[in-house]
């Protein structure tokens, strides 16, 4: 009877699923879907929004990089 019972009960185990298979899924497929969903955004922001504007420089860094290179500040 005790190789019958063990068979009965191993049987009813293998038909639910492997816990770890569930813990997998639940936590590894939002992941995945975060992810992908990512890098499609930023591969459509790439394609559609425009170039960043570039700060103007200041004039004072102006006259500090022409006295670096030597160049006479006009004004002065």
């Amino acid at each position: 009877m005790d190789g019958e019972d063990f068979t009965r009960k191993a049987a009813a185990e293998a038909r639910g699923l492997n816990p770890g298979l569930i813990v997998l899924l639940v936590i590894g497929g939002p992941l995945v879907v975060f992810l992908v969903a990512n890098i499609v955004l930023y591969v459509h922001a790439q394609k559609n929004l425009p170039p960043k504007k570039k700060k103007p420089v200041s004039k004072k860094k102006l006259k500090r990089e022409r006295l670096k290179q030597g160049v006479s500040v006009p004004g002065e």
